[in-house]
């Protein structure tokens, strides 16, 4: 489905987002509470298929992140893709955790049989104590269970401490199949390989088990529902030689990627969102995903800036382009979008996702997929 009116301006409440989230809405917000935003963005003149929601670490807003739970009610909130992040064990196995450093999303500091793995490692260049995954075999970690990464925010994620495992790549591609077959839908998946010149430095090379993983599961061609992603450059570049599934270049904001850093390539983030810099991405990847200020910058008072013309350059060089990441507290969304003064409270999403929809980006990441799925498709209902 293409969007054949993409210049009307739109700014969708979270009110209207719940009206077509058809019960799936975890929170409501009364019409009245909406604030109207003040910063009016100029939509993209080209046109392009209905934009993808991601699951951000599965439903990451409601469940603690990276557990088959967290993608399971991502997957029944409707989010097109879900992503889990990868890190390996000591004996290659890949897990699902944002973070190779597990102190935060595990409850291994409270484990005495685990006091003495505590230790300091350089990661990508910096200092970091805690316990990490390549220390720990996969039973290993199976003993440990998930706890909320930041219960100052989520308050009620914590409820779910201690409840689910550390999941396998494989086990979050074996639950995707069984949703597929359940729902009839199809469910993406989308893998973001972690710290791979790291990994790659401790003999734990991640791209090979990775690729193992997908074409196991039919997912190995560039018309298959997955993409693997990364910031860095050169497991990408090794990943487009191994295997057909889409790629995706992620970008952070400002830096660079740690693996240019090593190689000493003056390769920075910012170039890579040059015209020049798109163009080099498009010889090894499919998609790109700057990190949403590229797009639409900020104000010095916290409220959206003006859209810039990222979206439109990257599609002249032949890459759809990801945001991320959609998150629907107050004290993460611009100024305009916040309801009420509670900083942890849900805000309205729409009025920050409209504007980089309207500006012309293709998908984004959200921890809240209910809410994301319901903003896209008011979006697509004002286009049709």
């Amino acid at each position: 489905m293409t969007m054949p009116n993409p210049t009307r301006m739109r700014t969708l409440t979270l009110a209207a987002a719940a009206t077509l989230a058809a019960g799936t809405l975890l929170v409501s917000t009364p019409a009245s509470a909406a604030p109207t935003p003040t910063t009016a963005v100029q939509a993209a003149k080209h046109k392009h298929a209905d934009p993808i929601v991601f699951g951000h670490r599965g439903a990451s807003g409601y469940r603690p992140e990276h557990t088959l739970a967290a993608y399971d009610l991502a997957i029944q909130q409707g989010a097109d893709y879900i992503e889990p992040d990868v890190v390996s064990t000591k004996d290659r196995v890949l897990v699902a955790r944002h973070e190779n450093e597990i102190s935060g999303t595990t409850d291994v500091s409270a484990r005495p049989e685990f006091a003495d793995r505590k230790t300091t490692k350089t990661i990508d260049g910096k200092p970091l104590t805690g316990w990490f995954t390549e220390d720990f075999t996969l039973a290993e970690l199976k003993t440990l269970r998930a706890v909320e990464r930041i219960p100052g925010d989520r308050p009620a994620n914590t409820a779910y401490d201690g409840m689910f495992e550390v999941p396998t790549i494989e086990e979050v591609l074996d639950l995707v199949d069984a949703k597929e077959a359940e729902t009839g839908r199809t469910i993406g998946v989308a893998p973001e390989t972690k710290h791979p010149t790291y990994f790659d430095s401790i003999g734990l090379s991640m791209e090979e088990p990775l690729v193992k993983s997908l074409k196991r599961h039919g997912l190995g061609g560039k018309r298959a529902a997955a993409v693997i992603q990364s910031f860095e450059v050169s497991n990408l570049k090794d990943l487009n030689r191994m295997i057909g599934t889409k790629l995706v270049q992620l970008i952070d904001f400002g830096g660079a990627p740690y693996d240019q850093v090593v190689a000493g390539t003056g390769v920075t983030n910012d170039y890579l969102v040059t015209d020049k810099g798109l163009r080099s991405i498009r010889k090894y990847a499919d998609q790109v995903a700057p990190y949403k200020y590229y797009f639409i910058p900020r104000n010095a008072d916290g409220t959206l800036g003006e859209p810039t013309d990222l979206a439109d350059r990257a599609e002249r060089a032949g890459l759809p382009t990801v945001i991320w990441t959609m998150r629907a507290e107050n004290k993460n969304l611009p100024k305009e979008c916040r309801i009420g003064t509670d900083p942890i409270a849900i805000g309205d999403l729409g009025c920050e996702v409209g504007p980089y929809l309207d500006a012309g980006v293709d998908a984004f990441f959200t921890d809240h997929p209910d809410l994301g799925v319901a903003v896209r498709d008011a979006w697509v209902a004002t286009n049709q």
